[in-house]
């Protein structure tokens, strides 16, 4: 049914890139977004200009949000559903040992099959309530709880991509989620033939998609990599995802880049998934990167690393909490922008400890502000809100579908409303604005951002659909 939502909206218009998000930015006080029976925006504009928008005779349901918000929906690059019950994990350590102490033992209770389902309602439960209507989710080693994560997602109306955490080497506690080589492009590309595109029979109209996903370079082998390579091969023209992790934990010596150079004898991490895993950054097999595959973290990369990237259209998650929770360091933003790859924002719960992308932004303000002499940037709250949804749309290679209120696109958009969420409202209605109206709509813009909690998000909408789990 056609609808017509009153608030006042905010999104990043066009397909620029983050250095023009502030010239791009569209805040409407008392706006109109009018979506059809397709779930597809007419309009976005003036309320006092929507009429007309409908074909004549049309009969629209009308929400009116005033004085709340409209936002296109967060877009979440890197989250790990087998981590749901994980969060503020605290392992003596930083990447490394929190994996063996923590993380293995807590994904290994999803081959309970109860377990699982009661973490794919909670997971998808989190996700509505932090106004995520689309997510990249790093999957469970387990079929069944990815089966429940998908079907999970699919009746709550959220969009998706994820796929099973391959794993093939690891310590004594990562046992329980190894398999050996067959079965991990066996299970793999089941996976893509039971869940990619599902709900819809097309990867064009679908909300449920599936990504090969290996852990990391250290919880396979080269063997593993090569496998995947030529899996990749086959299915990548059918809009199959890859994601995994990139450059996290640069410890010296005995961090994840450094061992992981050492023990694929590579000129550098990206190497590995650029099908030059073998000895002297030898070619061994096929490259994993390209416009649908997303690397997070990406806190140590090398200009090669960042220049190879952007060439091949490989999407950062950037994941700012998580980076601080295991002291990883900071992503240099200037820096990696400049080299020209898209940015996008991800929780990385249970390695962040926050659901909400807003607080990744927030965050990757307080971080990107902080940094040494001429690297610290005032991020512009523009390209906190460009990163947080158009970006993440970029990323998933589904901008042309979502991301903002562009017309044509499907109507995926969250309701703030600030009266939920005291501290909220008070800034809004009572911090300083300046007589510049751009500048004033630019610092409402900022307080929003930075002050939204999860009570405050009292709607989500994916494809025109109230997302929700009845």
């Amino acid at each position: 049914m056609s609808q017509v939502h009153f608030g006042h909206i905010f999104h990043v218009a066009g397909s620029g890139t983050v250095a023009d998000a502030a010239a791009s930015l569209v805040s409407i006080e008392d706006g109109a977004l009018v979506i059809d029976d397709d779930g597809r925006i007419v309009f976005c504009g003036n309320r006092v200009d929507h009429d007309g928008a409908l074909p004549s005779g049309a009969d629209p349901t009308v929400f009116d949000h005033r004085p709340g918000f409209l936002l296109p929906g967060f877009v979440d690059t890197h989250i790990h559903f087998p981590q749901t019950f994980a969060g503020d994990a605290y392992g003596g350590g930083q990447l490394l040992e929190w994996l063996t102490l923590c993380i293995f033992p807590s994904e290994s209770r999803f081959a309970d099959p109860e377990y699982a389902e009661r973490a794919a309602v909670e997971f998808c439960t989190r996700r509505i309530a932090a106004g995520t209507t689309a997510a990249m989710v790093f999957g469970s080693a387990f079929p069944h709880a990815q089966d429940a994560l998908f079907a999970t997602t699919k009746r709550a109306g959220l969009r998706i991509v994820s796929g099973r955490g391959i794993q093939t080497v690891g310590g004594d506690t990562a046992q329980p989620l190894l398999t050996s080589e067959e079965d991990a492009i066996r299970l793999t590309t089941e996976e893509i033939e039971k869940w990619h595109g599902a709900d819809t029979g097309d990867v064009a109209t679908a909300l449920l998609h599936v990504a090969i996903v290996p852990r990391f370079s250290l919880s396979v082998t080269t063997e593993t990599l090569r496998n995947l390579g030529e899996l990749y091969d086959s299915v990548r023209e059918r809009g199959v995802y890859f994601h995994s992790h990139l450059n996290e934990n640069a410890r010296p010596g005995t961090g994840e880049v450094d061992t992981t150079k050492q023990v694929y004898q590579v000129d550098s991490y990206l190497d590995t998934y650029d099908g030059k895993f073998l000895p002297g950054s030898t070619v061994g097999g096929k490259s994993l990167l390209g416009k649908r595959s997303i690397l997070a973290h990406c806190v140590h990369c090398q200009d090669s690393e960042l220049e190879r990237m952007a060439e091949t259209g490989t999407s950062i998650a950037h994941c700012p909490v998580s980076q601080q929770f295991l002291g990883s360091g900071t992503m240099p933003w200037k820096r990696t922008i400049a080299a020209g790859v898209n940015v996008a924002a991800g929780t990385d719960f249970g390695g962040g400890d926050e659901w909400l992308i807003s607080k990744v932004l927030s965050d990757a303000f307080k971080v990107h502000i902080s940094e040494p002499g001429d690297a610290g940037v005032s991020m512009h709250p523009a390209e906190m809100l460009f990163t947080g949804t158009l970006a993440g749309a970029r990323a998933l290679d589904m901008e042309d579908r979502f991301g903002n209120f562009d017309l044509g696109k499907e109507a995926d958009f969250i309701v703030v409303e600030p009266s939920r969420h005291p501290p909220l409202e008070a800034a809004l209605k009572y911090g300083i604005r300046s007589d510049d109206a751009q500048l004033a709509r630019e610092q409402t813009l900022f307080v929003l951002l930075m002050g939204i909690r999860e009570p405050a998000v009292t709607e989500v909408y994916v494809r025109g659909r109230r997302a929700e789990l009845s």
